[in-house]
């Protein structure tokens, strides 16, 4: 599994759907993205707050490979890092393609566990018309296929800029596919 590059990072303090740019983010150990709303030890997410808002946040940073907006693009849709609500926008790697535990190093410091693929809601209609058909598919088998992103933890904070790069470490065999959080 070769290395990647980080291209863009996204935080907004309040809850959007899209996500603004910024020059640089700071992972905090635990937590997530500092100063993002998604950011804390238990679960942020409104719909699961709403489940059982003492589970544990396996969905402190979202990651989005920049492939995807390249193949929506093809289907005529114009998606920008940040817009799909991602933390950290990668290129070179398939995120969709990890297994589960795979631990992502950025940049100098910081190291994000894979913990699942995000499960894409109707908000991404709502955002653009039709693009839910584009991030949501089928495979071969009939299987659902999620294309938004994967979810993580952070096992070790840092500063994260566009321009960093990824290392993977895969964990033990045997691999578990990711399965959405």
């Amino acid at each position: 599994m070769g290395d990647g590059t980080v291209t863009t990072v996204s935080s907004n303090g309040t809850y959007s759907f899209s996500k603004p740019n910024r020059p640089s983010i700071t992972l905090l150990a635990g937590l997530g993205v500092e100063g993002d709303v998604h950011a804390g030890v238990t679960v942020k997410h409104r719909s699961r707050v709403a489940q059982d808002p003492t589970q544990p946040n396996l969905r402190q940073v979202h990651l989005i490979q920049a492939e995807l907006f390249d193949e929506v693009a093809e289907a005529g849709f114009e998606v920008a890092p940040g817009d799909l609500g991602e933390n950290v926008t990668t290129r070179g790697i398939d995120l969709l393609a990890l297994p589960t535990g795979t631990r992502l190093r950025l940049g100098a410091e910081a190291v994000v566990e894979v913990t699942g693929l995000r499960n894409p809601c109707a908000q991404i209609d709502d955002f653009r018309h039709g693009l839910l058909k584009q991030v949501v598919g089928r495979d071969a088998d009939g299987e659902i296929v999620r294309k938004s992103g994967i979810m993580g933890i952070v096992l070790t904070g840092g500063e994260v800029r566009p321009g960093d790069p990824i290392a993977v470490e895969l964990p033990a065999e045997p691999h578990r596919p990711l399965d959405r959080v």
